[in-house]
């Protein structure tokens, strides 16, 4: 009992953090109709950045200025690279294969600075656990569950209450007419680019921290796995987000959990789990757990 206890807080706390980069790939997907590839890149320079200032500016004043950075650099990326042009009708699908080339040249560069190294990003919790009854948790994994669970919640009400959150609800349902209202599509993919990119930069501490060995050059990569629980949830849907999120957080960590008694399915299935989940789930829902079915006109 004590085991699954252990590894449903895992996977909690893993679903947390994959959230915030879930969260990340739907608001782009809303704003601009862009898979945003790139978002792995992003949460490697925010870890990284962080890594590197945090001796001289103290954990907070990097990790501060890392999602401002890392922020920045998505809007830049979007407004300079990605905007270009007249949009039309395959401006999106253009745009999702541009961002693609985006993460290889961020990725090579960030790589060729990490190198063979392990960095660590100085976060306050370090290896420290403590024992919530029968199961010992690190602290960083709580300190993941209380942070996304804030920032969530504020990105929710961002959503609900902000005229930026209505722009960006109406530019999701008809960009045509959103325009038309006087709704700034520009500004508004603008500002959800860059809103993903300080989601992506916060959720870097928490894959990095204990008991992860620290910041390397295939961290980015991990952002994939928020992949299939963005599919899952519903690519406009930032409620699915979160839903898909906790799914896959839950699976990796149960499978990694009873690695033993799955046996059988390989030893290298927990790297695939949380993609054969997907596959499972959109058999049944082809949309998502949250998605809408597009009408069409005959």
């Amino acid at each position: 009992m004590t085991g699954l206890l252990d590894n449903l807080l895992n996977g909690l706390a893993l679903g947390s953090v994959y959230a915030l980069v879930a969260l990340g790939f739907v608001v782009i997907f809303k704003a601009s109709g862009v898979l945003n590839f790139a978002h792995g890149s992003l949460l490697l320079l925010g870890g990284y950045l962080t890594a590197v200032l945090h001796e001289d500016l103290g954990f907070a004043g990097a990790l501060a200025l890392a999602v401002v950075a890392t922020a920045t650099v998505a809007g830049a990326l979007d407004r300079l690279l990605l905007q270009r042009g007249e949009p039309d009708a395959h401006a999106a699908h253009v745009q999702t294969i541009v961002t693609i080339g985006i993460d290889i040249v961020l990725v090579t560069d960030l790589s060729r600075r990490i190198g063979g190294d392990l960095l660590s990003l100085g976060d306050p919790w370090g290896d420290s656990v403590r024992d919530l009854g029968p199961v010992t948790v690190a602290d960083s994994r709580l300190a993941a569950i209380v942070v996304s669970a804030v920032v969530i919640g504020a990105v929710f009400a961002l959503f609900r209450y902000t005229a930026w959150g209505l722009s960006l609800r109406a530019a999701a349902e008809d960009r045509e007419a959103a325009a038309l209202m006087g709704v700034r599509l520009t500004r508004v993919r603008t500002l959800a680019w860059c809103l993903a990119g300080a989601l992506a930069a916060l959720a870097a501490v928490f894959l990095v921290a204990f008991p992860a060995p620290g910041l390397e050059r295939t961290t980015g990569q991990i952002a994939l796995k928020a992949f299939p629980a963005a599919i899952l949830g519903g690519m406009t849907s930032p409620a699915g987000a979160l839903a898909g999120s906790m799914l896959i957080g839950l699976t990796e960590a149960l499978v990694a959990g009873y690695q033993s008694e799955l046996h059988v399915l390989g030893e290298g299935f927990g790297d695939v789990a949380p993609y054969a989940v997907m596959v499972l789930v959109l058999l049944v829902r082809p949309t998502g757990l949250f998605g809408a079915k597009g009408a069409a006109r005959v």
